[in-house]
């Protein structure tokens, strides 16, 4: 069974359609990662899921349960963490854990054993007692994780969880990400900007814009379907780079070679493994080389090849799906 699955998925607000047919299947245990620019209707398909909206059309089901019909049980089955903080300064750690729990009416005895168990995995047992005002950043990205999981829920979906974070904390919050998906058998739904990061933790991506899924593969998948190549440039100074350029387009993995002046800028199929053979093949030759470069193909040319605009150049608004982003005043954000 899939842990989130929607079937034609439309929701317009007036006559601006947010998502337009968005069809998809997350298996359950898989780290699932949402790109795209602001407007695209990530927020949006978010907001259906965790049932703060109902949809103009189509079906969205979580966990099984109907997003609209079931909306209690769906609420039961995630764990949410927004974008913004949202964790009140004025508690301490330990008071917003409990508080949480008791919204999904766990008895005392459970709240306290899973609260302090929470609290030790993200390192924040120490801190228990402290008023969250006094937490920096990282420590309050951390608490809202574990306050997302406090119920058990099979299915975790987090909307921009590292935004604003320094890089140390960020690699913090993916190494505890990837730790609870490990332990719980967790099923978990990304929305981020970072590339690296959807590199780094996600099984399968998906690129929406305008409404629409453009592109849905793992994240190797997805480069093999755009026509950039990792490229790798050879330098070898006082060598007949012709004669070289007409060898190396012999080798499976190279799909073009150019000569500029005395260097060798070739496109590869895993750029990385094929330097080993170019470089004894030139040497064979009597190259002398004097420079490797590798420049690997990444998310960032998967994500301007199905959008047409690198995702850096969007303004990445710090804003919570319980509000909304990208939806006219007047259409009730």
């Amino acid at each position: 069974m899939a842990a989130i699955e929607t079937i034609d998925l439309v929701k317009k607000y007036g006559g601006l359609t947010a998502l337009d047919g968005v069809s998809l299947s997350i298996p359950e245990g898989d780290f699932f990662g949402l790109l795209g620019p602001n407007g695209a209707g990530k927020t949006t398909l978010i907001r259906i899921l965790t049932t703060l909206i109902m949809p103009t059309a189509g079906v969205a089901k979580v966990a099984g349960f109907d997003a609209v019909k079931d909306r209690a049980k769906v609420r039961n089955e995630i764990g949410v963490v927004p974008q913004a903080m949202t964790s009140d300064l004025d508690l301490t750690g330990f008071e917003i854990m409990d508080i949480y729990a008791r919204f999904y009416e766990m008895p005392k005895k459970e709240r306290r054993e899973r609260t302090d168990e929470l609290l030790s995995m993200v390192g924040l047992r120490e801190r228990a007692g402290d008023l969250v005002a006094t937490y920096s950043g990282g420590m309050r990205r951390r608490l809202e994780i574990a306050r997302g999981l406090v119920h058990k829920p099979r299915i975790l979906i987090l909307d921009e969880p590292t935004i604003g974070l320094d890089p140390q904390s960020r690699h913090v919050v993916w190494e505890l990400l990837d730790k609870f998906r490990k332990i719980d058998k967790l099923t978990i739904l990304l929305t981020t900007h970072y590339m690296e990061e959807a590199e780094a933790l996600c099984d399968h991506v998906a690129i929406i814009d305008y409404g629409k899924i453009v592109a849905l593969d793992t994240v190797e998948g997805l480069k093999k379907q755009i026509p950039q190549k990792d490229v790798v440039e050879l330098t070898i100074p006082n060598f007949d780079a012709d004669r070289a350029a007409e060898w190396v387009k012999t080798l499976p993995a190279v799909t073009s070679c150019a000569v500029k002046e005395d260097t060798l800028i070739v496109s590869a199929e895993g750029g990385a493994r094929a330097i080993p053979e170019l470089v004894d093949g030139l040497k064979k030759m009597g190259a002398n080389i004097t420079k490797v470069t590798l420049k690997q193909q990444t998310l960032e040319d998967v994500f301007i090849h199905f959008t047409g605009r690198p995702i850096r150049e969007e303004e990445v608004k710090k804003v919570s799906f319980l509000l909304g982003a990208g939806v006219p005043t007047k259409w009730g954000r």
